[in-house]
């Protein structure tokens, strides 16, 4: 089994929560375009762009991935090379609640999380970049993936992300199944 998978959306989307699921039950790494942007080793430190750019390109050119991020404006060539495209678009006040909750959580050392919480961080996830998102962000996203519309998908739940999964694998499966047969003839 080959896919390869792209995952974009707003802050408390679901889109680390959905990669890890579907990584969990397909045996794919999954990568989060933050872990590419941004070095741990430090308190707001970026990788340098050939860095992060070099990062992303190994990836997707390895034969599986999930790929997740709010990242759209660099990284593009992640839309053409994935075989799927889902955009998550749960409603604001869902992602706004997530967003506090994972604040929350990480606070109180109950979940951890890839970067420092800070009450400057939530104010910006909840009034810069999701109302960001909801404004423009989203129109640019579809814009940029126009062309990929056979393999976009707008999607408000998880559900509906393993239901076309689900049919992409069976439609490649018959695929490689009358390929074989083509050639075995």
């Amino acid at each position: 089994m080959k896919i390869k998978i792209r995952i974009i959306g707003a802050c408390g989307s679901g889109k680390s929560y959905i990669a890890r699921e579907l990584s969990d039950k397909y045996g794919i790494n999954h990568y989060e375009m933050d872990n590419l942007v941004w070095d741990r080793s430090a308190v707001n430190l970026r990788y340098p762009i050939k860095v992060r750019d070099s990062m992303l390109d190994e990836i997707i050119h390895k034969g599986n991935w999930i790929l997740e991020g709010a990242h759209y404006k660099w990284g593009q060539e992640s839309f053409r090379k994935a075989d799927l495209i889902f955009i998550l678009q749960p409603n604001r006040y869902i992602r706004n609640l997530r967003v506090i909750q994972r604040f929350i959580k990480t606070r109180m050392g109950i979940e951890q999380c890839n970067y420092k919480q800070s009450v400057k961080n939530l104010y910006q996830m909840l009034f810069v970049y999701n109302r960001g998102y909801d404004q423009e962000g989203m129109h640019q996203i579809l814009e940029l993936t126009k062309e990929y519309v056979d393999k976009r998908i707008i999607t408000r739940n998880k559900q509906e992300i393993w239901e076309h999964i689900e049919e992409y694998l069976l439609a490649d499966s018959r695929m490689q199944r009358h390929h074989i047969t083509q050639h075995s003839r």
